[in-house]
């Protein structure tokens, strides 16, 4: 290697970079907790330049995702990109969560419909019991940027 050694340090992203992002992604992890015990799902999101968007499957009589969204105070949703470890992005979203009531399903639904991610990752075998339609109101966002995206 010729020149300056690399850093690994990053930069913290624009308002603008960090609502692009979270357009483009689509996809992260949600954590939630009950007391001191934590849980973690990979989600499909939408977001509309205000609020994120969460369609929850339940599979069978009880789900421990529903039952720990209706234990948390406060949700955490991670979203990154990596490709190097140079070329990199993330952003954090930290906020309280709300149904969506049944007259802003079909905007919800809209909006999911244009940025979120849907992988096929349900087991063919327990059959889809419910979705519950949540909201994830930003309280708290940061985001975060490598040395390929800072200049």
């Amino acid at each position: 290697m010729t020149g300056e050694p690399q850093t690994l340090s990053g930069v913290e992203m624009s308002a603008g970079e960090i609502d692009e992002f979270l357009y483009e992604q689509g996809h992260g992890t949600l954590a939630l907790a009950d007391g001191g015990e934590a849980y973690a799902i990979p989600i499909s999101f939408g977001y509309d330049g205000e609020v994120l968007y969460l369609s929850l499957l339940e599979f069978g009589e009880e789900s421990e995702k529903v039952a720990f969204t209706e234990t948390t105070e406060q949700a955490c949703l991670t979203t990154y990109q990596a490709t190097t470890r140079f070329d990199w992005q993330s952003v954090v979203v930290r906020g309280s969560m709300r149904e969506v009531p049944d007259d802003e399903i079909e905007s919800m639904d809209e909006v999911l419909d244009d940025n979120a991610w849907f992988p096929t990752i349900f087991p063919p075998s327990a059959p889809l019991t419910g979705v519950r339609h949540l909201a994830l109101e930003p309280e708290e966002v940061s985001g975060r940027k490598g040395q390929t995206h800072q200049g």
